[in-house]
């Protein structure tokens, strides 16, 4: 039911800063949470941050106090603020949409690379 397209990946050095955005091609509003999942090479796909559809947030303790979700729902755009950047936190970005229903599970997207360098 809905299309997810991640951009403003990017290379940055170490402690710089990069702003993600998930552009959904339909009402976020009505999905169950969305969110952020980054997956590293040789790595599982992890959490990094969630929003509910009521407004609550989410954080993997590795990127508490360092980034930021936030949404518009006007504009039907996620976003992730990345502040302090780390070399561990290189990886591949996904957006993410969860359904309330679970016939209907998650959507992702296609990702987009980030990576640090020192």
């Amino acid at each position: 039911q809905v299309q997810l397209v991640e951009s403003g990946g990017g290379s940055v050095q170490a402690g710089g800063s990069l702003r993600l955005s998930c552009a959904a091609s339909r009402s976020i509003f009505r999905f169950k949470a969305v969110g952020w999942y980054r997956q590293a090479p040789g790595k599982q796909r992890e959490l990094v941050a969630t929003i509910t559809s009521g407004g609550s947030t989410n954080y993997a303790d590795s990127v508490k106090d360092r980034f930021t979700i936030s949404k518009n729902n006007a504009k039907n755009t996620l976003y992730l603020q990345m502040n302090s950047l780390k070399l561990e936190d290189t990886g591949v970005y996904y957006c993410n949409a969860e359904s309330y229903s679970d016939s209907v599970g998650n959507y992702w997207g296609q990702g987009t690379q980030v990576t640090i360098s020192s």
